[in-house]
């Protein structure tokens, strides 16, 4: 903390309240993916530049213990607090639950004598119980979407009755609007994230600043001269394009699937492997991969397309560097964190244009961007980038350079610590 201009903040309260929220988390599960991620390396970050930062997660799991620090990290601690009983509530359906969650965390807190500077909510639900605790402290409060119901509504297709029914979307608009209006400020991780709040909330706010996720560009590399690479579970297939997210309609399988059946017709013997899936799929997902399943059947692609389910995120790196390209096909992604960790071990990346993080990076300079809805545009990209080594050289050397010098966790630290300086009170 040797910048005076931030020393008015001292001790941060993360919150991140639904999902399996561990310190080595179970990548995969329902509700559990990059902002669980995001919020792990920002609160290790922050520690290493001498900021005291707890993570408040909702307690359902009884054989979890209530302080859990990170293991290559100890000063973050992972805080569960109990509230709703002994069960696990997906994100959609936690409101209910949430006036205990902050009446129980603030008692916490007060019985323990923390001493927080700011409250930081990550995602709508735990915004609301930020709000609810900085007003009991009379702190700061500080929110991260990090996805729109309404802009999520718009992109996934279906019934609207059904899609209510699923989502809850009513319910969590009204929050989200809610919460912009209260908070002392917020960041996007995309500059279309907050565009798409002036259009689909008909809000605007000089205190919302953009900051996108981060890589961490220690464990996403390539491989150093004459390291051997790391050795995987899986029996990966040779050669091979790569996806990895979860499972859900707005992640845009099925329409890779349609690009990909063209690009067999050029090469026949490429690979396509799909990671991601629980163990404990709910019915969204359990509808996706039966319809994947039916279109790879339907179009005789079996023994080129693989569905390998969830990967441990510490295996994740050799599988992108063995990869000849990586592929974020989404229909719908707020942040499109994989592309960057894909990019950050020197693999050339094909980004959907609906990902919040294209706008970060140059078509044709650092990645390929497609429309996912355009089958043969996409099938192309693919193409491309299986036949020309120059465009891979070029893609691999740019994309390696602007993760390294944008994405650093460190710093998307330093300019989170920025952002809250702007606006705690002197």
């Amino acid at each position: 903390m040797d910048d005076p201009g931030l020393s008015g903040i001292r001790h941060i309260g993360m919150l991140s309240t639904h999902g399996y929220f561990d310190p080595v988390p179970e990548l995969g599960k329902t509700d559990t993916g990059g902002q669980v991620l995001y919020v792990l390396h920002l609160a290790r970050a922050l520690s290493q530049l001498g900021f005291q930062t707890d993570i408040f997660t909702r307690w359902f799991d009884r054989s979890k213990e209530q302080i859990d620090p990170l293991p290559d990290c100890p000063e973050v601690r992972v805080i569960r607090i109990p509230a709703g009983g002994w069960k696990f509530i997906a994100k959609e359906f936690i409101y209910p639950v949430l006036a205990e969650l902050a009446d129980n965390l603030s008692k916490w807190i007060s019985s323990r004598n923390c001493q927080y500077d700011i409250f930081h909510g990550h995602y709508v639900d735990a915004g609301i119980v930020a709000l609810e605790v900085a007003r009991a402290f009379s702190k700061p409060c500080f929110f991260t979407a990090h996805s729109l119901g309404a802009w999520k509504r718009q992109r996934v297709g279906g019934n609207e009755r059904e899609k209510e029914a699923v989502f809850n979307f009513t319910r969590r608009i009204g929050e989200e609007r809610r919460i912009f209006g209260q908070v002392t400020a917020q960041t996007i991780t995309s500059k279309e994230e907050g565009d798409k709040i002036k259009q689909l909330y008909d809000f605007d706010s000089p205190r919302t600043e953009f900051i996108p996720p981060g890589v961490d560009i220690d464990k996403f590399s390539p491989l150093a001269t004459g390291q051997r690479e790391t050795k995987t579970r899986l029996d990966l297939p040779e050669p091979y394009v790569f996806v990895v997210s979860r499972i859900s309609k707005a992640k845009g399988h099925d329409l890779l699937l349609q690009a990909f059946s063209r690009v067999l017709r050029h090469f026949p013997d490429l690979h396509l492997v799909i990671a991601g899936g629980t163990a404990d799929p709910d019915e969204e997902e359990t509808e996706v991969v039966a319809s994947m399943k039916a279109f790879i059947k339907t179009n005789r692609m079996e023994k080129n397309v693989h569905l390998v389910g969830g990967i441990p995120h510490d295996e994740l790196p050799p599988c992108f560097r063995q990869a000849r390209l990586f592929i974020l096909p989404a229909r719908y992604e707020p942040f499109g964190m994989t592309a960057l960790e894909a990019m950050a071990c020197g693999v050339p990346a094909v980004i959907s244009k609906y990902s919040g993080i294209r706008e970060n990076l140059v078509h044709e300079k650092d990645c390929l961007v497609v429309d996912p809805l355009e089958p043969v545009a996409y099938a192309d990209s693919i193409i491309r980038l299986i036949r020309d080594e120059n465009l891979v050289r070029r893609l691999v050397k740019n994309g390696l350079e602007t993760v390294r010098s944008t994405f650093s966790w460190e710093s998307i630290a330093r300019r989170h610590l920025e952002f809250y300086n702007r606006y705690i009170p002197r």
